[in-house]
Order: structure tokens, then C-alpha cells, then sequence
């Protein structure tokens, strides 16, 4: 069949770019696709160009992706191009699903059975929790565990050296080289192998057999691989084994979006494919068909500024649309509620919809963020109101955390000074300065005369000066937090209970505890804030998949290859998104170099995920991210806002708008209405709703010392804030 009749037979429409990756055949090709390029439908079509124009049997191709789910999706998307019954004799799989082939394989030419595959971590988790423990972590959390299977996987995929182990461990804050020989010196004890393992093993089987190498090697003249930005250096070499003879391996991939490095994603095969794959030329694929042009536009020239990465431009097919939007706010807990009320203009949206017959999921909101935790808050916020949100990826590592799980343990130690258990936990993450033979001495001095820790410490023992003024203030702000609000607390803690210094000798930060407090800040005691941290766990461990909610909550990389009408890009600031900020590129090390820039290429990968419409919270606090995406323009000059469809004023609770007390009671620096210029000042916060008292309600668009600017309806007002202080025209 030749092209044209190929086209008019399925209905090919391609452009150039397009046209040229379909036709490359032979040999070793890179394709680079931007995003929204269309690269599934190349990956597609040029299946079938091969097996209808080119006559190569459907049976010679393996398609290797990243996920079981996208084996699927692709099989589907070429079974209605091309039929079913051509679909059925084409190989899709992951690359585990490879290995597990050869591992079998190669069984039965030696006669022996492979280990058995784990294919829940639940079945190893005692055993690593044991050998977590003989290598001084204490009883591991459940966030712990996570982090040593990130390093176990991370170890295995990169073909780590022992040198290149010895180095790790000193990177990080476990021991990690032993933990790691030993886990897997149990596994071959027990015969078991992980889903890291198989892809090992079958690598090693296949360099020591030769013939189960031509075997598969004959099995799969041709290879294409998508998503070749994810694979990891272990995966890059079996799929270079598989195509050493026929050379026809074809890789899809962006080195733009590669955003998995902590799973051990090896992008730097991209960057030497040249050099690795002898005749090989790289492709473009640099047309975006999904975003509006002035999207793409700053994608693109924020994404350039990155150097590890292949000379290409992404470019815009549609028309300009609309601008990308800045809402700035005064503060994170402002951009919760203005997401809640999103999210209930969405419920809105999707009823009128429905009424009209349209499908609404084409309207569908996203919020993307960094990592879960930073969703927590607005959880929190839409649960209170019993507003609908779909969850892409629950993940519970949060409420296990070391320093979460520390203020918990202060908080219920305030609550039970008797808690030997909880004065073990925490006795060296405050201002004492015990010995641990001191402190197993003073738990027993406490069950035996059965009084609360601190009390028999100071009554039954002789102590320094230093030592029991320490322990008499300590007491002091034990008692005080019980009587404090839940962010109160955790400031209390963080602050004047030494649980700061502890973090900073630790090398440890506090991000994770500004969730906290922001949760804090709806309850009015400590005591409910545990009991809303449990009921938000259970709520995130429970939640059922609403399909067709139009609002969704997605990490930035669970969000990978997804795109949604409208986008909201929640905490990019420096200090979460990028976690440091990288001043110099020229005078960083490597291995700064490269976290930064993928920390760059997760943002890009954020952007590039709305079609009609990007908004970007500011607060302020300072983002490079941000400043880059819009321009380098000074923030303030860059303002557009949307005030169409605010509630009414009393449709929000002050706890709500301001993040105050649950039971209506005023906290910290908000203050009601008629305070002096001062309290005024310190209250007020761009973005937030205000009412004045002849104009009515309107947003704080700007603040510039004495003068602020206010929106009511399509009109801006310049007024001066003492001025609105003396006369109490302004409520907030």
C-alpha cells in the first residue's frame, strides 16, 4: 500500500513533522515530541504504516510503555484505526512484562523455576521493618519505608557502583548501604525478587546466554518505545541489548518532561542517543495542538532557559486565547478559598451542562500541585463544605511523617504528662539535654511513684540550674499549648520549645508543618487538631473515585500526559516548587544542576497540561517559577483577576475567608471592622473580599503603604487606607 492510499484507507491526517517520524522505519530514530504534539497518534499510525505499507509482520514489533494502563490505551487506540484482529497480533507491553518473558524463558532452557515476583510490597514489609531497625532507624514509619523502597529502586535502576552506594548513603540520612545489601541478600534467601529485580536478573541472563539474546533478538527486529524520558538506565540497556542486532529501535520521548528522577528516570540517554546508536538521527515533533498559542508561547521560553536538553522550540497551532491569568493572594490559606469557591462554580457549571445535554467532563478544572500534601488544606476546606472534588493519586505518607508525627507526639504528651511511651519519643527533640540513660531513669522514677514525667523529674532527682530551669519552662509551655489554638500549638512548639533548633541540626524542614498549622487554624485546640489530621487521613484513605466530578486535585506528575480545560497551579513558590533555587548554573555542582532542572521541567510539564486556561497563584511569598513563566515583569504590573460570579459576603464563614477560629472567634492579626489604621493594615491582603460601606463588596486588587486599590463590579477605585480607617468605611 503506498502513502496516499494509507492516508484516504484510515483517514491519516499528519503534519510534516508527523509524517517523517510515521515513515522512519529503519534503523535507530529519536523522536522528540513536545507536549500535546500528538505523539500516541504518530506512535499509532506508524504501527500501521509499518504492518500495511512497509509489510512487516505484526508479530516482528514490540511496543514497549511505561504503564499496564497504557498497553491498553494504545492496543485500543490502533484496534479502531486499524481492527481488532490486527491489534491482537501486535506486542504491547511494559518493560517488566518483557523481562518476566525472558526470565521464563530462560527457566526453562536451564531447568530450573525463577524466584517468585512480590507483587505487593505488604508481603516485605516486616522484613524490611526488621532490617530497618538492625541498621538504627528505630521502628520505621510508614513514610520511612517509603523512602527507603524510593532508594532500594533508585539503587537498582541506575546500576548504582559500590563506590556510587557509598555515595548515596552519605547523601542521605539512613544508612542505605547496608540496608540495602542486606534486603537483598534476604530476598534471594527466600527465593523472592521484586519488580526491580526481574528487570536485574533478566539483564544479567541476558549478557551471560548469548543464545537467549539472539533468541529475543530475533523474536523482536523492531522496537519502539514511548515515554523513553521515563526509562530508567537499567531499561535503556535491556531495550539496547534487544535492538543490538537489527538496530531498529525507534524512541519516543521529551527530555523536557522528564520528572521522574527520584524513580531513577535516565533522560540522559536521550541527550546521547547520537552517540550511543551508531547511524541513529533524531526527529522533531514541535507542533502543540492543545494549548492556546500564548500558553505554549511562555512554555516554551521558560523551558529554554534549561541546559540539559535538545535544541528545539515548542510552537503553538492554536490562536492566542486567553491570557495566562495571576491571582495574587496574600497567603496560602487564601488560595484554598478561592479554589473552594472554584470548585463550587464547577458544580454550577457541570449542572448547567448536564441540563443542556453537553458533556461536562470536556469543562473539567484541575488544581496541580507539587506533591499531596500540599492539597491537604483545601481537602480539609471542601470536606468542611460537603463540596465535591475528584482525587487523582491518594497517597497517606504525610500523616506518617517524622516532624507531623513529632507534634503529635508533643501535643499528646501536653495532653498525658504521665505518657512514658510519648517522653521516649520526643525527651531529645526539645530543650533537654538528657542522656538516655537519663531519660529511662526518669520514666521509671514516673511509673513508680505515678506521677507525670516532668513532676517526678523535678522533685525526686538532683538537677543543674540549667537543667531544671529547661525542664520548668518546658512544663510551662506544655500546659499553655493545651490551651491554644491548633496552629497556636504547633507555632508554640516550633518556637519556643526548642522543636526548631532540633530541625535545623537535623538538616530537616518545617514545610510539612505549615500544612499543619494551616489545618490548625480551623480548630481551637490542639487536641482537635489530631482528632481532624486522623479524620483526614481515613477521609484520603477512603475517598471513592468520583468520575465524573469536573474537579480535579492531581500532583503535577500524576498528571503527566492529561490535559484539562482550565488549570490552576497551586504553592509554586521557592521553597516547594523549586524546593531551592538554584542562583548560578554556572558555578553549580552536576548534581545540583540536574535536580534543579528537573524541577524546572516538572513546572513546564504543569503548564503545558492546560488547553484554554492557566492560572497561576503568587502570594507573598517570592517565585522564580512564576516571575520566568509571566516575563520577568514586575508581578504587580502583570495582575489580571476574575471577579465574576463572588459570593455574596455572607456566604462565607470568617473562618473560611480569613482561616480564624472555628466558633467565629477572631485570631492572630485578623481583626473585626472599625480597628485602627495599623490593625487595618496588617489585616488586609490582596485578593481578599472586603466591604465598604457605600460601594459594597470588592476585591483588594493592589497595596502600596498608605494607598490601596480596590475592584467593584468593572470599576477600580483608588482610596487612601487611613483615610478608610479614621471613618470605619471598610469591613473585612
Amino acid at each position: 500500500m503506498e502513502w496516499k492510499e494509507f492516508e484516504t484507507t484510515f483517514s491519516v491526517k499528519l503534519n510534516q513533522q508527523q509524517k517523517e517520524a510515521v515513515q522512519s522505519t529503519k534503523g535507530p530514530v529519536l523522536l522528540l515530541a513536545v507536549p500535546g504534539s500528538g505523539k500516541t497518534t504518530v506512535l499509532v499510525t506508524r504501527l500501521g504504516y509499518m504492518i500495511y505499507c512497509r509489510n512487516i509482520p505484526p508479530e516482528s514489533i514490540l511496543t514497549v510503555t511505561y504503564t499496564v494502563a497504557a498497553t491498553k490505551d494504545m492496543s485500543e487506540r490502533f484496534a479502531v484505526r486499524f481492527g481488532e484482529d490486527m491489534a491482537k497480533r501486535l506486542e504491547f507491553r511494559t518493560i517488566n512484562g518483557i523481562c518476566a518473558r525472558i526470565i521464563q524463558y530462560y527457566g526453562r532452557r536451564i531447568g530450573k523455576t525463577p524466584f517468585e515476583l512480590v507483587k505487593d510490597e505488604k508481603t516485605t514489609t516486616g522484613m524490611l521493618i526488621r532490617i530497618c531497625q538492625d541498621h538504627g532507624m528505630g521502628y520505621p514509619t510508614e513514610s520511612d519505608l517509603k523512602n527507603v523502597r524510593t532508594l532500594i529502586t533508585y539503587i537498582k535502576n541506575m546500576m548504582l557502583t559500590e563506590e556510587e552506594l557509598q555515595k548515596l548513603e552519605e547523601e542521605s540520612d539512613i544508612r542505605i548501604a547496608g540496608i540495602y545489601r542486606e534486603y537483598c541478600s534476604q530476598m534471594r534467601a527466600q527465593n523472592l525478587m521484586d519488580y526491580d529485580d526481574q528487570m536485574l536478573y533478566a539483564y544479567k541472563m541476558l549478557r551471560m546466554d548469548p543464545g537467549l539474546l539472539a533468541y529475543f533478538q530475533k523474536l523482536y527486529p523492531y522496537i519502539c518505545v514511548d515515554e523513553a524520558q521515563d526509562t530508567s538506565k537499567i531499561q535503556h540497556a535491556i531495550i539496547a541489548l534487544l535492538a543490538t542486532e537489527s538496530g531498529n529501535l525507534f524512541m519516543v520521548g521529551d527530555e523536557d518532561q522528564s520528572i521522574y528522577g527520584f524513580r531513577a528516570a535516565y533522560p540522559e540517554a536521550l541527550l546521547s542517543f547520537e552517540k550511543n546508536h551508531k547511524g541513529a538521527k533524531v526527529l522533531l515533533m514541535e507542533e502543540n495542538f492543545r494549548s492556546n498559542a500564548k500558553i505554549v508561547e511562555a512554555a516554551d521560553k521558560f523551558i529554554q532557559k534549561n541546559t540539559l536538553r535538545h535544541e528545539k522550540h515548542m510552537k503553538p497551532a492554536r490562536e492566542a486565547g486567553t491570557d495566562i491569568r495571576e491571582i495574587s493572594l496574600k497567603s496560602r490559606k487564601a488560595e484554598y478559598v478561592y479554589l473552594m469557591r472554584v470548585a463550587q462554580e464547577c458544580m454550577t457549571r457541570e449542572s448547567s451542562l448536564q441540563k443542556n445535554g453537553m458533556d461536562a467532563r470536556k469543562a473539567e478544572t484541575a488544581v496541580l500541585y507539587r506533591d499531596n500534601e500540599c492539597a491537604i488544606p483545601l481537602i480539609d476546606l471542601l470536606e468542611r463544605k460537603n463540596i465535591p472534588y475528584r482525587m487523582r493519586n491518594a497517597e497517606l505518607s504525610f500523616f506518617t511523617n517524622r516532624t507531623v508525627l513529632d507534634v503529635e507526639n508533643i501535643i499528646r504528651f501536653a495532653m498525658n504528662p504521665k505518657d512514658t511511651d510519648r517522653f521516649m519519643q520526643i525527651y531529645y527533640r526539645l530543650k533537654l539535654f538528657f542522656r538516655k540513660e537519663d531519660a529511662l531513669r526518669y520514666v521509671n522514677l514516673s511509673k513508680e511513684k505515678d506521677m507525670a514525667v516532668l513532676d517526678a523529674v523535678l522533685k525526686y532527682d538532683n538537677l543543674e540550674k540549667y537543667q531544671e530551669d529547661n525542664i520548668r519552662n518546658l512544663r510551662r509551655q506544655m500546659e499553655r499549648i493545651l490551651k491554644m489554638t491548633g496552629d497556636e500549638a504547633v507555632d508554640q512548639i516550633l518556637t519556643y520549645m526548642g522543636y526548631q533548633d532540633y530541625l535545623k541540626k537535623m538538616g530537616m524542614n518545617a514545610n510539612k508543618l505549615e500544612i499543619v498549622k494551616m489545618i490548625g487554624s480551623r480548630v481551637d485546640s490542639p487536641e482537635k487538631l489530631l482528632e481532624r489530621l486522623e479524620e483526614l487521613r481515613k477521609i484520603i484513605r477512603e475517598k471513592k473515585t468520583e468520575s465524573d466530578c469536573p474537579f480535579i486535585l492531581s500532583t503535577m506528575h500524576a498528571s503527566k500526559g492529561l490535559e484539562y480545560d482550565t488549570v490552576y497551579l497551586l504553592d509554586v513558590m521557592d521553597g516547594i516548587l523549586p524546593e531551592k533555587v538554584l542562583v548560578n548554573p554556572r558555578t553549580a555542582s552536576k548534581e545540583e544542576l540536574e535536580t534543579y532542572e528537573e524541577e524546572r521541567r516538572l513546572f513546564y510539564v504543569g503548564v503545558t497540561r492546560a488547553k484554554n486556561q492557566l492560572n497561576v497563584f503568587t502570594t507573598n511569598k517570592p517565585s522564580k517559577f512564576c516571575s520566568e513563566l509571566l516575563g520577568k515583569r514586575n508581578l504587580r504590573e502583570n495582575r489580571q483577576k476574575e471577579y465574576a460570579g463572588i459570593k455574596k459576603w455572607g456566604d462565607y464563614s470568617p473562618a473560611e475567608t480569613y482561616g480564624v477560629k472555628e466558633n467565629g472567634m477572631y485570631h492572630g492579626s485578623q481583626k473585626q471592622p472599625g480597628k485602627s489604621y495599623q490593625e487595618l493594615a496588617d489585616a488586609l491582603g490582596e485578593g481578599m473580599i472586603v466591604k465598604h460601606k457605600k460601594f459594597g463588596e470588592g476585591v483588594v486588587v493592589d497595596m502600596e503603604g498608605d494607598h490601596i486599590r480596590i475592584q467593584f463590579g468593572d470599576n477600580v477605585k483608588n482610596m487612601d487606607l487611613k483615610v478608610l480607617a479614621r471613618l470605619g468605611m471598610l469591613e473585612i
